[in-house]
């Protein structure tokens, strides 16, 4: 089985300082649910592992968060695509939570779900943390160049072997062929 983690805000859909907090704020980073389509059609399982502090911030509620994400969804069916898993972290950045990217939980909680070996799994985000979180599981990282990347990939505590792309499909290209 292949599994590949993607964090969501910055690499699938335009991110926002302000948080994405409701569904009209949700807008897909041009080709990247095409990529994911490609993805599920070479094989891959898709899974999205998230901080959503948002929640914990009270921005918005479960409600809204699920109706975040079915926009997400119904936009990947449009064009073929699927999500396997969503994972996400609703604590703040202060929260002893273990699941906060960076901490590696909800990797763990992957790994367990779909009784997975995490090492060279490709994890895709745009931020430090989202690599982070993966390399401490045995996960490759992949930096986008969307979102947050651009200012991410001048740190110099980047995970040993991250390798940098334009963008999701970009990565999804170099994976699937």
């Amino acid at each position: 089985m292949k599994i590949i983690v993607l964090d969501r805000d910055g690499v699938i859909n335009l991110d926002s300082e302000q948080f994405i907090k409701k569904p009209e704020e949700w807008k897909p980073i041009p080709g990247s649910l095409e990529a994911i389509a490609r993805l599920n059609e070479s094989g891959w399982r898709v899974v999205i592992a998230s901080n959503q502090s948002g929640l914990g911030r009270g921005l918005f509620d479960m409600d809204t968060l699920n109706a975040i994400n079915e926009k997400m969804t119904k936009a990947l069916g449009q064009v073929g695509g699927r999500i396997d898993a969503i994972f996400f972290c609703p604590h703040t950045a202060d929260s002893t939570c273990d699941c906060r990217k960076p901490k590696p939980g909800m990797f763990l909680q992957i790994a367990e779900r779909f009784n997975a070996d995490m090492k060279g799994v490709p994890v895709v985000g745009d931020s430090l943390r989202d690599l982070q979180a993966g390399a401490a599981v045995g996960c490759k990282p992949y930096l986008v160049l969307t979102g947050k990347g651009v200012k991410t990939q001048a740190d110099p505590a980047l995970p040993e072997g991250t390798e940098i792309f334009p963008d999701l499909a970009a990565v999804v290209a170099h994976l699937t062929t």
